[in-house]
């Protein structure tokens, strides 16, 4: 069974099947950090991690554009007693659908590798509502963008660091080569990133659980994090003014 919701549904989701199919496997596909934690809670199920961008576009209910191909990482929740015999087993039967899977030991190094480049994506993303495009990756001049998202990066990474997280891939190449795969000869492609979606439609996006989680782990490994910490109140900001009344000012007549 597939349970399709972004993290600001996991909770209720994952509430519809409290202690249902004791003793089965639960496998969180969402950005950030702590849906596993939301799944713990509400049975005790083998729960399984994983890190994914596999990406489309939504055409109509019966068309989507399948975009980024590109591997789901997969492994025990840690510190749990999940068998990585079970991880491998999902691992397989993505391989078998025909998708592509890394089943890993220790999954943290993925998650967070994930997690820095989602907070700096994203969070600028949604701020600026450009999509995924080279201005993410350009630091030619003093005014591009890349500057902050590189600084955002750094700064997540001294807090993984601190946490004692190795990262399994470095996010600003992550974000330099995601950036390269939206050329081509008819020109750059832009790829919305999710929580630009989410802004554009004016409902709940990820921070809390992508830039929030990060802030929330600098805060425990006491590494300052002001610039992620600066996008988190931004954007949770953004949040607010959609539930504010339209004001309408009139011009002054004129004398």
């Amino acid at each position: 069974m597939v349970v399709a919701t972004k993290t600001t549904g996991v909770e209720a989701g994952i509430a519809a099947l409290a202690d249902r199919c004791p003793g089965a496997a639960v496998m969180t596909l969402q950005n950030g950090l702590g849906s596993e934690e939301l799944v713990r809670r509400q049975g005790e199920w083998r729960v399984i991690s994983g890190v994914t961008f596999i990406s489309g576009i939504r055409h109509s209910d019966a068309v989507i554009e399948y975009e980024l191909d590109t591997e789901t990482w997969i492994g025990p929740y840690a510190g749990t007693a999940t068998p990585l015999e079970l991880a491998e087993s999902v691992g397989a039967l993505f391989l078998a659908s025909g998708l592509r899977a890394e089943v890993l030991p220790d999954l943290l190094p993925a998650q967070w590798s994930k997690l820095i480049f989602n907070a700096a994506v994203n969070g600028a993303a949604a701020l600026t509502e450009l999509p995924h495009v080279a201005q993410f990756a350009r630091r030619e001049q003093p005014a591009d963008l890349g500057h902050l998202v590189h600084a955002l990066i750094a700064e997540g990474s001294e807090v993984a660091a601190a946490a004692g997280v190795a990262l399994h891939d470095d996010p600003w190449e992550m974000n330099c080569l995601a950036v390269s795969r939206g050329k081509s000869d008819e020109g750059e492609y832009a790829h919305p990133p999710s929580m630009l979606e989410d802004v554009l439609a004016q409902r709940p996006t990820e921070i809390d659980a992508i830039t929030g989680a990060l802030v929330r782990e600098a805060e425990r490994v006491d590494v300052p994090a002001p610039l992620n910490t600066a996008i988190y109140q931004l954007v949770k900001a953004k949040e607010e003014s959609w539930t504010l009344p339209t004001r309408r000012t009139q011009a002054a007549p004129s004398r």
